[in-house]
């Protein structure tokens, strides 16, 4: 058997190719969109791939199933679990509880396992000439390295009032199902640590039944449902705003982009000139050579591993934008774009030299250290916005600090005063960057961005307060 992990930093999020050496074949569950990955994977140990596997239908990227089924002719193996609201609306191969797919000399069960998603399924593996009992399972967003999938997403995301307590139940009664499971049986879960879809996941790959047995949350509460459904819904991280679009997105039927797009660089009147318009410009760079000197009206969103889900929280599917980062960065960038189905790149600049050469001027961060920071925190004419998610917040604050949600800035204008000076922090500065950069946007001038944060707080032993 031939088992391949691939693994996306930015999104915390793992798909698997597995092949039977001996037929030729193999089968990817839960492919990421720039499916090129398992076609080079599959074509350097002379495999067809036949068989495409999703868990659920995704809330967190934009599945690759359909461009790897184009490109591949494998069909694609989906879901028919939990009515008629969450069925895909393209064509599949249906999937129910308990049916068995063969391929080569390895044979994928299916066992429903609501909760995070009506329809959500894992995939037992046996690999029959090693041994007639099952050797892994692939949870997708039920089972993660210690923790499980959330059933809020659906109700927070997406808008469906009312799905996430029934969806607590449901995975209750799926963890029991999971619990029965022997203890040797390899988990491969959809997410890795630092993933939207659970609060408190393991970093490492991959786990056991009988590991998760111990060390699992979920598994401690085996006849005290109320006990379960309230810790499993409490203080859960914000969901991206883009979550909404993934769940309609991987649901119908939508068009394809079968290859890594390549980008045109603009020129100088193009890019004032799409400026203007109001096309927006993502500047890409360290968020220290942002405050330097930035393009006005340009937003920070950093190319690091959360850039893919900054830019889902703060640009629209139907809107078209720029981006301002290294040649060498593109590809890169491009891909985690993609991976969520951000694919209206209008083209791209690679330093701040393209604005200034038609004799524009930039502007320059306003920035304070934690002098200047502690001396404000008297001044009664200073708001201290603190811009880490609620739970964070209430895990421990600057004692004043008001609590407004990075993510959620645009919708609380109003809460953000023009006459008193601003002083905004988030934990290690990239959020406060991203804020920064949005409320210039929008004409604030009063802003101050305390770049430390809450790392260099607490790290000098000042006063936090919880809420």
């Amino acid at each position: 058997m031939l088992f391949q992990h691939v693994y996306d930093k930015s999104l915390a999020q793992a798909s698997y190719l597995i092949g039977c050496q001996k037929a030729g074949v193999a089968a990817v569950i839960d492919p990421k969109r720039d499916v090129d990955t398992y076609i080079d994977i599959a074509k350097q140990n002379n495999m067809k791939i036949t068989h495409i596997f999703e868990t659920h239908i995704h809330a967190d990227f934009l599945s690759g199933a359909r461009e790897l089924a184009a490109l591949t002719g494998a069909d694609m193996y989906l879901s028919d679990e939990g009515g008629p609201d969450w069925q895909y609306e393209f064509s599949h191969k249906g999937l129910k509880d308990g049916d068995k797919i063969k391929m080569g000399n390895l044979i994928f069960e299916v066992i429903h396992t609501p909760g995070h998603t009506p329809e959500s399924i894992s995939f037992m593996l046996t690999d029959t000439p090693a041994s007639k009992e099952p050797v892994m399972l692939f949870t997708g967003d039920f089972v993660f390295v210690g923790d499980i999938g959330r059933p809020d997403l659906l109700e927070k995301a997406a808008g469906l009032k009312g799905t996430q307590d029934a969806g607590a139940l449901q995975m209750y009664d799926s963890i029991k199902k999971f619990s029965e499971l022997p203890d040797y049986i390899q988990v491969w879960p959809g997410h890795g640590a630092g993933s939207a879809c659970g609060k408190a996941l393991g970093a490492v790959p991959s786990t056991t039944v009988g590991y998760e047995r111990i060390r699992n949350w979920a598994l401690q509460y085996k006849e005290n449902q109320k006990g379960f459904t309230d810790y499993l819904l409490a203080d859960q991280p914000e969901p991206p705003k883009y979550f909404a679009m993934m769940k309609k997105l991987n649901k119908v039927d939508r068009p394809l982009l079968t290859e890594v797009p390549v980008l045109k660089e603009l020129s100088s009147s193009e890019l004032i000139d799409a400026m203007a318009k109001g096309i927006k410009l993502i500047d890409a760079r360290n968020k220290v050579d942002f405050a330097e000197g930035f393009i006005p009206g340009s937003i920070n969103i950093q190319g690091n591993n959360s850039f893919a889900t900054w830019a889902g929280w703060f640009l629209n599917y139907d809107e078209k934008f720029i981006l301002l980062a290294d040649e060498s960065q593109l590809d890169d960038l491009t891909r985690k774009l993609m991976r969520i189905g951000l694919d209206n790149i209008m083209g791209y600049i690679t330093s701040t030299q393209v604005f200034t050469a038609k004799g524009g001027t930039l502007k320059k961060a306003k920035t304070l250290n934690y002098d200047d920071f502690k001396t404000a925190l008297e001044d009664q004419n200073t708001q201290i916005i603190d811009l880490r998610g609620a739970a964070e917040y209430n895990a421990g604050h600057v004692k004043g600090a008001e609590n407004i949600f990075v993510g959620t800035i645009m919708n609380n204008i109003d809460k953000i005063s023009k006459d008193k000076k601003v002083i905004i922090h988030c934990q290690g500065g990239d959020r406060a960057s991203i804020a920064y950069a949005l409320l210039t946007k929008e004409g604030f001038e009063n802003i101050y961005n305390y770049s430390p944060g809450m790392n260099e707080w607490v790290q000098k032993g000042d006063e936090i307060v919880f809420s």
